[in-house]
């Protein structure tokens, strides 16, 4: 390597001392800030050097870290920017692997009601527990491959089909259908905002 050659460095994983420093911090500024900078240093480190165990390490985050935790440092982060983003999709992964049949029953009840959508989220079909799984945590590996749009993309179509099966579904509450058509909104503007570099 000449000593004009850039050097390139292995993307770090905040691991737990990093996000136990930030909640510790009374300060609610210096949280958000904090929480910002681990977002920007998750998707945009992973996006410069692509690692397969980075990629695994940063899916599982929420289950290393404890999701309560990560909530403490995202939850309040504006759904427009990177740590907003994060948030989202780690919940909707911890629900989708916390309740993976409810999943199923609502994804299956959409599929009809939102064809593009369900296209675009590529469930396979039929759309088990098991297929789920699988397809919410290849959305999350996506943060790791250079194209956060596709993966704002892809978890909005999914929640536009599960929201479209809630509205199908007796006994589905109106308040969480509404929940979840907002979280696709959410992600779809943030991914709209990620083609044009404005998601920061």
């Amino acid at each position: 390597m000449t000593p004009s050659s850039p050097r390139h460095h292995r993307p770090a994983v905040p691991g737990a001392a990093f996000f136990e420093d930030i909640t510790g911090g009374a300060d609610p500024a210096a949280v958000r800030e904090a929480g910002d900078l681990a977002a920007t240093l998750l998707v945009r480190g992973a996006q410069r050097a692509p690692d397969v165990d980075l990629a695994e390490r940063i899916i599982h985050l929420a289950d290393t870290e404890g999701l309560e935790t990560l909530a403490d440092v995202w939850s309040g982060a504006p759904p427009d920017t990177l740590a907003g983003c994060l948030w989202r999709l780690y919940v909707l992964r911890a629900w989708v692997h916390r309740s993976p049949a409810e999943v199923a029953r609502e994804y299956d009840a959409g599929r009809a009601r939102a064809q593009v959508a369900r296209v675009v989220a590529g469930v396979a079909d039929p759309p088990g527990p098991d297929e789920l799984r699988a397809m919410i945590d290849e959305v999350l590996r996506g943060i790791t491959g250079g194209d956060f749009a596709v993966t704002l993309f892809r978890a909005a179509a999914f929640a536009r089909v599960i929201a479209g099966g809630r509205a199908s579904l007796e006994g589905s509450g109106h308040a969480e259908t509404v929940r979840m058509l907002t979280l696709a909104e959410h992600l779809e503007a943030a991914g709209h905002l990620e083609l044009r570099d404005s998601l920061a």
